[in-house]
């Protein structure tokens, strides 16, 4: 069941024309001119209950303003757009009590007041059951570790302890769709694999669907199974990262490094291709026989003629990052022809 419903969505501000000059600004004050700028340009997807989705693009993609019409904050200028079947600028009432949002920048605690407080606030207002509220409270206390900070003031709270309470605020009515803008964004490493880990528990045990924006791809690794990327406001891909690693890498899924005890000079792989050449350390990724289908490491290596000098040998997967980036290439690449 589809509880999004995205169809040709545009989203388009006009500012004032800019002139510049000696007399610009003033000209600028007083002229009704207007340049028009689309944020979001033709975009159309669908998103069923349960699904975990990765939102991605450059700066100035249009995420934050998709997410925003999503959940009400602002209108679209052109198509339809539901949640629920319902216009989410028009209901936003009775969408915001089936959605939970969190911004990374922006923060839904009383900054002066314990955690708890702002819990107690949120219970008040979304009329959530003593028996319900004590309940997920003590569950995401739990799951969060937060019982050390959670009678804190929000302004003592580090940023990894404000994000972990600022997730759990977002679910605390129980929504059926969380929309995350940048949730990890700032914060340590062992952090962010923490909040990647809950969020992926949320959406497989609690059957909550995610909708994720996000510039730390393995946020996407980690938790969602799909993915949608724009690239100057309009949707470029919507499929899973195998199809965009395909789409975009061929078959090459591989990578090889070899580190010889002295620079060999130029060599040269059968089924692979030389990417980075630090001399010593040679860089390679697998490409696909002529029938397309993947060739085996062994077989690469078992011809490989100076083997007596190599020092050691790595083998890694091509990760999300390389993906994305040779997606964006491809997609700058289209739109400047």
């Amino acid at each position: 069941m589809n509880i999004i419903q995205v169809d040709r969505i545009v989203k388009e501000y006009k500012t004032n024309k800019r002139f510049h000059g000696r007399f610009g600004a003033l000209k600028t004050l007083f002229s009704k001119e207007y340049e028009r700028t689309k944020a979001v340009n033709d975009i159309t997807f669908t998103v069923a209950k349960g699904e975990s989705i990765g939102y991605l693009g450059p700066n100035g993609a249009g995420k934050s303003t998709m997410i925003k019409m999503m959940t009400g904050i602002l209108v679209p200028s052109e198509g339809n757009l539901l949640v629920f079947g319902l216009n989410p600028h028009k209901h936003r009432r009775e969408i915001s009590k089936k959605i939970g949002v969190v911004f990374g920048q922006r923060s839904q605690l009383w900054w002066d007041l314990p955690v708890v407080d702002s819990f107690e606030l949120h219970k008040h207002i979304y009329g959530i059951s003593d028996r319900d509220y004590l309940n997920r409270l003590e569950q995401f206390t739990s799951m969060f570790d937060m019982a050390e900070f959670l009678h804190k003031p929000v302004r003592q709270l580090s940023l990894g302890q404000r994000m972990k309470a600022e997730i759990a605020l977002a679910l605390l009515h129980s929504p059926e769709i969380l929309f995350l803008d940048e949730p990890t964004i700032g914060l340590d490493v062992m952090t962010k694999h923490n909040i990647r880990q809950f969020l992926r528990k949320v959406n497989v045990e609690m059957n909550v669907t995610i909708l994720l924006t996000t510039h730390d791809l393995k946020d996407i690794e980690e938790i969602c199974n799909r993915i949608l990327i724009v690239n100057q406001g309009s949707c470029v891909f919507d499929g899973t990262a195998a199809e965009l690693k395909k789409l975009h890498l061929g078959q090459c899924s591989k990578k090889i490094i070899l580190e010889f005890n002295a620079d060999p000079g130029t060599i040269t792989l059968p089924h692979a291709t030389l990417f980075k050449d630090e001399g010593i350390r040679k860089h390679f990724e697998l490409i696909p026989s002529d029938n397309g289908e993947p060739v085996s490491i062994t077989t690469v290596l078992n011809n490989l003629s100076c083997v007596n000098d190599i020092k050691d040998i790595s083998i890694e997967d091509v990760g999300i990052d390389e993906v994305m980036r040779a997606a964006f290439v491809n997609y700058s690449q289209k739109d400047q022809k």
